[in-house]
């Protein structure tokens, strides 16, 4: 009798800890969850019921559960004491799953999501692979639709040079191009660590070799020229740049020499060995720019853009705003300071940004480069702009934690040529339609070449003085609308007044 009443005890333990689960979405994926929960019989989870936006399922039953309408999941939580919610259906507006997160996230209700299928184990869903909603989930678009065939056709069995291919973009750029059977793929950079990661990555995940590792910088001309010699590139992904404003603010001098220095000494390398197309990552910095880094990339794109008139090499440029999960990104940053507690730094309140993941981005450089002819500044659509506040706010509720009560929020000021608002680019007023509904091509002033290389060479000139006002000065002159923000050099705009 004791025997029979110890394992009946353990039993309703096992019960009473169970976990209600309720799944969104009544497709296919939400029936694998399903019955992987059920079929796991460790598992502290009890599914008790699917919810979907569907009218004309609600009532019905899926695999014997019934399924109830979205518009009463706050009553469903409730009557079921629902403990998590698994998101199945991967196809849900940003703005339907924003508020079902809040809702979740108001209710005490944790929030799960399904790995990409491609991921799973020898091709079943694991329970340890359904893992926690992460802040990029919330902000991740649909599928981008690429025109396989002419990336194909651009890139099939060419020599493909990418600089700064270590780098949050370059890197994925490399990955991307795999699918498009280059000859062989020229990964450049300076960075020693993450170029051997990067190595061992293609090796053992992507079982792809060829490719070619080169330590070098973009400004050592010597290096450069050798690597084209040697491998003699047909496309240039050009990704290699310094990207952080108030670094830049603080150091003029090598914001000249990396991004316009280095760029111009890759791209007339390019024209003298005859590269077929070369194709620039710049930034929405570079548009009407406040700072230092944004007026660098811009004369690199003035100079880039210039010489089209050689009719030899097709240059494009590509513009796009913040990339999630890149290299010094704020949310790599905030993930930082929650795993140490906080408190989470934002910079101002009424502080915005545009975000695209880093696949996306480098899918749309891909695809512009396909498309360009020449010429062609391409800005991405980023979608709609977010409150920086609030998208610290959600990571700390995704993470578990009370604002205010477990970790705290900071307002530090706004730095060296930061602006509150970057600039909406892709409006009927400055962009003209392509084939493609995210990319469009920028309508910017254009420059005689040799008009602009004189004044390049001018302000590359001034790198080995060192004189910070000098340059700053110079590049002003060279982008009239560059404006410094919240910077030192505000008093050079002063000067023309």
């Amino acid at each position: 009798r004791l025997s029979v009443k110890t394992v009946f005890l353990e039993y309703s333990k096992q019960v009473v800890d169970k976990k209600n689960v309720i799944i969104y979405g009544i497709n296919e994926m939400a029936l694998i969850t399903k019955r992987t929960l059920v079929k796991d019989i460790k598992a502290n989870y009890k599914v008790v019921a699917f919810i979907d936006d569907s009218k004309a399922d609600v009532g019905k039953k899926l695999d014997g559960l019934n399924i109830y309408s979205s518009d009463k999941m706050e009553q469903v939580l409730s009557t079921f004491g629902i403990s998590i919610l698994i998101i199945a259906n991967k196809n849900i507006a940003n703005k339907k799953k924003s508020k079902i997160i809040d809702l979740c996230l108001n209710n005490d209700v944790k929030v799960l999501t399904l790995p990409n299928v491609n991921s799973w184990i020898n091709g079943e869903l694991s329970i340890k692979q359904i893992r926690n909603f992460k802040i990029e989930d919330l902000l991740e678009r649909k599928p981008i639709e690429l025109d396989i065939e002419k990336i194909k056709k651009d890139a099939l069995n060419q020599v493909v040079l990418v600089t700064g291919a270590a780098g949050s973009i370059g890197s994925e750029i490399v990955k991307q191009l795999l699918r498009f059977k280059p000859k062989k793929i020229i990964i450049f950079d300076q960075a020693e660590s993450p170029l051997y990661e990067l190595e061992l990555e293609l090796n053992e995940k992507y079982q792809f070799n060829n490719f070619e590792i080169v330590i070098g910088n973009i400004t050592d001309g010597y290096r450069i020229k050798k690597v084209f010699e040697t491998f003699k590139p047909s496309i240039v992904y050009h990704a290699a740049a310094y990207k952080h404003v108030p670094m830049m603010e603080n150091n003029p001098a090598e914001a000249i020499r990396a991004n316009i220095l280095g760029t111009k000494t890759v791209a007339d390398l390019s024209i003298k060995h005859s590269v077929r197309k070369f194709v620039m990552v710049s930034t929405d910095k570079a548009v009407n720019p406040t700072n230092v880094m944004g007026a660098s990339k811009r004369i690199a794109e003035i100079y880039i853009q210039s010489l089209n008139d050689l009719k030899q090499t097709k240059f494009v440029t590509t513009r796009f705003g913040n990339v999630l999960g890149s290299n010094g990104s704020v949310i790599n940053r905030f993930r930082k300071q929650i795993e140490k507690g906080g408190p989470v730094t934002v910079t101002h309140p009424q502080i915005t940004r545009f975000f695209m993941t880093i696949p996306e981005a480098c899918q749309l450089v891909l695809e512009a480069g396909a498309m360009g002819n020449g010429g062609e500044i391409f800005v991405f659509d980023m979608g709609t702009s977010v409150k920086i506040v609030n998208l610290a706010k959600k990571m700390i509720k995704l993470s578990g934690f009370e604002l205010g009560k477990d970790i705290q929020i900071n307002f530090s000021g706004l730095r060296p040529g930061e602006k509150l608002y970057e600039e909406l680019l892709n409006n009927k007023e400055n962009t003209n339609k392509t084939h493609h509904p995210k990319i469009m091509i920028g309508k910017v002033e254009t420059y005689n070449l040799e008009q602009i290389q004189q004044k390049i060479s001018d302000l590359i000139s001034l790198i080995a003085e060192n004189d910070n006002f000098k340059i700053v000065r110079m590049m002003k002159k060279i982008v009239p609308e560059f404006k410094s923000q919240n910077s030192e050099y505000e008093i050079i705009d002063l000067e023309k007044k």
